[in-house]
């Protein structure tokens, strides 16, 4: 339990600290961006380039063309399982209020106008009783009911979670939220709220994208990534990805997408310091099911949060330099790239969850 103490110190100390400390080295006033809630924009983003562009479109197709080209490959020796069970009431129920609640999102109902603004939960709560409810009729068990206790734990972990990436956006601005206004108190209530689902959320995706019959087959044995094993290699990634999130406040315009990349890695790469697990240790043995299935565990929720987000009264809109143009709601395309890693991301603070309450039931046995 001692080790992880530590461990999780110093990630806070670094994650939190590092963007405020190339400010300072700067020479620019911290102030502004500790505002609560944000209002205020200083950032001047970069305008579109096309070249730029096209760029980041290439290097991404190049990474995830081979990966879709494997995933959608019939497996071999394939089983065609049977869905035994019925889907539970409680999953129907889940439906109906997500689909209630997607109506209340997007209307503007007079009697409802003191609530409107405040559907994000409502939504992402029957969201995530859903995919649980796929996941048990599928395989008979669920986050919800046979792992409750870290389903619980998932709520808040995620609220503090998402509000390091509120913190981080300070740094480059990449959305902001427009709505009615609200004071501090209720920004930080119904924010915590809104953020608490976000973990839950994605790794009910991942659980259910990691059963499924294509990525069993498919990805179980894949290239294996040995360079992870190398502590010298680690510590360059852990310079380089904390020399990165320092200058994230500094050069917002070119070093924005680090906002998503230096905490994975920098995760990552004390974990693998201390000798523990880490989400990329399976791929070491060329077991990718894990790392693909997060990933794409974020990415089909990215589609629903920003479907959902489109036409709703309180929403976030996007301000990306280079990339602002083509925009899938209110994304623009390439910035669904971010999502990726961010599932990565999900998944390593889910295994710290994890990890948390395995030690602490230890301390009282």
């Amino acid at each position: 339990m001692r080790k992880l103490v530590i461990q999780v110190t110093l990630l806070a100390i670094l994650l939190l600290g590092l963007p405020l400390f190339g400010v300072w080295i700067a020479g620019v006033s911290v102030s502004k961006y500790l505002e609560f809630p944000p209002r205020s924009i200083y950032v001047e983003h970069a305008s579109f380039s096309l070249f730029y562009s096209i760029a980041c479109g290439l290097i991404f197709l190049g990474a995830v063309i081979p990966i879709l080209i494997k995933g959608i490959r019939t497996p071999e020796n394939r089983v065609r399982g049977t869905l035994s069970r019925r889907f539970p009431w409680w999953g129907l129920l889940g439906i109906g209020i997500n689909l209630g609640s997607w109506v209340l999102a997007w209307s503007r109902f007079s009697w409802f106008r003191m609530i409107q603004p405040h559907t994000f939960s409502l939504l992402w709560v029957s969201f995530i009783v859903i995919v649980n409810a796929i996941c048990y009729r599928r395989d008979g068990r669920c986050m919800m009911t046979h792992q409750p206790l870290y389903f619980f734990l998932l709520f808040p972990a995620s609220a503090a979670f998402w509000w390091f990436f509120e913190y981080l956006n300070r740094f480059v601005q990449n959305w902001i939220y427009i709505g009615p206004l609200i004071d501090a108190s209720s920004y930080g209530i119904f924010g915590t709220l809104s953020f608490s689902t976000v973990l839950p959320a994605v790794l009910g995706v991942k659980e259910w994208i990691y059963g499924t019959e294509r990525i069993q087959m498919n990805f179980h044995s894949g290239y294996k990534v040995k360079a992870l094993n190398s502590k010298i290699w680690i510590w360059v990634l852990l310079i380089l990805s904390g020399t990165g999130l320092a200058g994230v406040g500094v050069w917002p315009n070119f070093l924005f997408p680090l906002l998503w990349i230096s905490p994975l890695f920098m995760i990552t790469s004390v974990q693998i310091l201390f000798d523990e697990e880490h989400i990329f240790s399976q791929i070491t043995d060329g077991d990718w099911r894990g790392l693909i299935s997060a990933a794409l565990s974020a990415l089909l929720c990215g589609w629903f949060w920003e479907m959902w987000n489109f036409y709703s009264l309180s929403k976030w809109e996007y301000r990306i330099p280079f990339v602002q143009r083509f925009h899938v709601f209110e994304m623009p395309i390439l910035g669904y790239a971010g999502y990726l890693p961010f599932g990565l991301e999900c998944t390593a603070v889910g295994n710290l969850v994890k990890q948390s309450m395995d030690e602490f039931k230890k301390t009282l046995t």
